[in-house]
Parts: C-alpha cells; sequence; structure tokens
C-alpha cells in the first residue's frame, strides 16, 4: 500500500533485547508497512545501531511512503534514557550506553523524533489502542527477556524531569540474590525475568528432569525461550511449570505492592511469557496478589492481558511521537 507524501504517516521502532520491528503508521493507526530484524546484540552498538536504521528504513520502503509524509518517528528503547538529550544512557540487555538515539533519528528520517522506554512504548500503545483504553491509570508489566514496567497517568507517560523511571525489573526482591545484568543482586528481573526461568530449566535438563525439553530444545539457556516453557509443560515436564509458577508468584507478590501504591485502574501484562502462557500467567500472577492487595483495591485494579502482542511497542512508539509533535 502506498500512501501521498501529502497523507501524514508515522513510523514507531521497537527495539528489543531478541528483536527489532520497524512499523509505518496512518493517521488512522492502520499498519502500512512493517519489517523486522534480529537485534543481534553480539555485533556489538554501532552495528546494533545501523540494524535499528536500515529496519525503519526497510518498513518505509515495504509501505511505499514518500519521506516527505513521514511526519515523526518513536522509539521505544530497553534501558534508562536522558530524556533531557533524547539518549539512551545505559541498556543492560545489549550492552549499549551513550547512544543519541534521538539525534540520530532525526538525522536519518528528517523529521521530529521521540524516544521512550520500551515498556513505557509498550503501555502507551495498550492505553491508546489496546487492553488500557480509555482509562485514566494504566500500569503496565512486560516480563520478557528482562521485566519492565510502565504507567500511562491522565494520558502521559509517567517519568522523571530528566529520566525515564519505573525500572521495576531492578528493584531488590532478594537480599544477596542472584547478579543481574545490571551488575546488582536480587533484582526483580534476575529472579522472575525470562533468562532466570531458562537458566533453570537448563539445570532441570541437564539433572534429567524435564525429559521433553532435553529431547526437543536442548539444555542451552539461549534456546529455551518462552514458546520452548510453554510446549514443554504442555507436553507433561511438571518440573518446568513449577519452576514457571515461582517465577509468576513472585512477579505477582510484588505487583501486589505496586497495586497498593498505585491504585491503577488497569494493570496490563504483556511480554513473551504472558503471551506464551497466557492462562498459567494471569492465573498464578491473580493468586499470588489475591491476598496482599489491600481489600479496598480488588475492584478498583482490573488486570488484563496485553491485546496488541508483538505490535504494542511499536503502535505506542508511534502514538507517543505524534502525541509529543501535535504538543
Amino acid at each position: 500500500m502506498t500512501a501521498p507524501s501529502s497523507s501524514p504517516v508515522w513510523l514507531g521502532i521497537d527495539l528489543g533485547g531478541t528483536k527489532i520491528l520497524a512499523e509505518v503508521f496512518d493517521s488512522n493507526w492502520n499498519s502500512l508497512g512493517a519489517k523486522k530484524k534480529k537485534t543481534k546484540a553480539e555485533l556489538g552498538q554501532k552495528i546494533g545501531i545501523q540494524r535499528v536504521l536500515e529496519t525503519g528504513r526497510l518498513a518505509m520502503e515495504e509501505a511505499g511512503i514518500d519521506p516527505a509524509g513521514l511526519k515523526g518517528v518513536g522509539i521505544g528503547c530497553p534501558g534508562v534514557l536522558n530524556l533531557q538529550t533524547g539518549t539512551l544512557v545505559k541498556a543492560s540487555n545489549l550492552s549499549w550506553e551513550k547512544v543519541p538515539i534521538q539525534r540520530l533519528l532525526e538525522k536519518e528520517f528528517g523529521c521530529p523524533a521521540a524516544v521512550a522506554n520500551d515498556v513505557d512504548a509498550g503501555t502507551y500503545g495498550e492505553y491508546t489502542h489496546g487492553a488500557g483504553k480509555g482509562a485514566r491509570t494504566v500500569l503496565g508489566v512486560f516480563p520478557g527477556t528482562g521485566i519492565g514496567g510502565g504507567l500511562i497517568y491522565e494520558g502521559n507517560i509517567f517519568r522523571g524531569r530528566k529520566w525515564s523511571c519505573m525500572e521495576i525489573g531492578h528493584i531488590q526482591v532478594v537480599p544477596d540474590g542472584p547478579r543481574c545484568g545490571c551488575g546488582r543482586q536480587g533484582c526483580l528481573e534476575a529472579v522472575a525475568g525470562r533468562l532466570a526461568i531458562s537458566t533453570a530449566a537448563s539445570a532441570a535438563v541437564l539433572r534429567g528432569q524435564a525429559p521433553w525439553l532435553q529431547e526437543h530444545i536442548g539444555s542451552d539457556p539461549a534456546d529455551i525461550r518462552s514458546g520452548a516453557l510453554a510446549a514443554s509443560i504442555e507436553h507433561g515436564d511438571e518440573v518446568i511449570r513449577e519452576i514457571v509458577q515461582q517465577a509468576f508468584r513472585c512477579l505477582g507478590q510484588f505487583l501486589s505492592g505496586m497495586v497498593n501504591l498505585l491504585a491503577p485502574d488497569v494493570l496490563v501484562i504483556g511480554g513473551g511469557l504472558a503471551e506464551a502462557m497466557p492462562d498459567l500467567c494471569l492465573e498464578t500472577l491473580e493468586e499470588a496478589m489475591q491476598p496482599k492487595v489491600m481489600d479496598a483495591l480488588h475492584e478498583v485494579c482490573n488486570v488484563q492481558l496485553a491485546t496488541l502482542g508483538d505490535h504494542a511497542t511499536s503502535l505506542g512508539a508511534a502514538a507517543w511521537a505524534r502525541h509529543e509533535v501535535e504538543a
């Protein structure tokens, strides 16, 4: 599909730990074209940035868009952002530091660029077009490679004056617990993130406790992704179910505190783990949260699975770019 240059279009980019997704939207949020690449963080920061820009260009080509029609580009990035300079300060799971991502995007695409944390962007997408649509306060939590949090309050992403925030994956939940990618110990991400689950599952394979996983996937944690975990559970590897449920219980206990603190109208759960095991995820989280959420808040907070899937962050990043440009 081709959009003439006079028709405003918006580009949204989802920079994740394992994939880059760029998607072009018209003003009614119809997707005009998309491209996806593996992030390949092991190739280094310079090549990674080139892959981000290339994916955006290819999405524009796929959509058949005249660059003059591009009104803004938004990107959701993992890690901490300096919002005043548009810099990705540090992305632990990518080993990237001090990337002037806003300036690079504006130079590449010749239009205003807006940067957001990836889970902020995903939560904003769910707020504008998904499970949190119309709510006053939406708390988004996306357990995947890491565990990210985002908060939308009265139509705006909740952020610090200078920095992005809601780094819930790096709040300590186990004193002197496992080492996290951020360098600290006992973070929520280190005990309940997908990498922690995959590492525990790998150990179960080596102990001979997960026969289906051993036969079909093996013991390399890099290969034990969300879909493999779900399949393992479906085929009877009970120890894998226990490992996953324990991670969800830990996350649920943590989230009960967030609900008591913020009283969100909607708590949106997204990310690869939730998408692969929606029923197990939601049931275990609600079971863990129920006794710890204040009685008065049980009816206030509605726990929902994200509805936009892979498109949440790319759509949210594009929508946030439009919000910033039009503001």
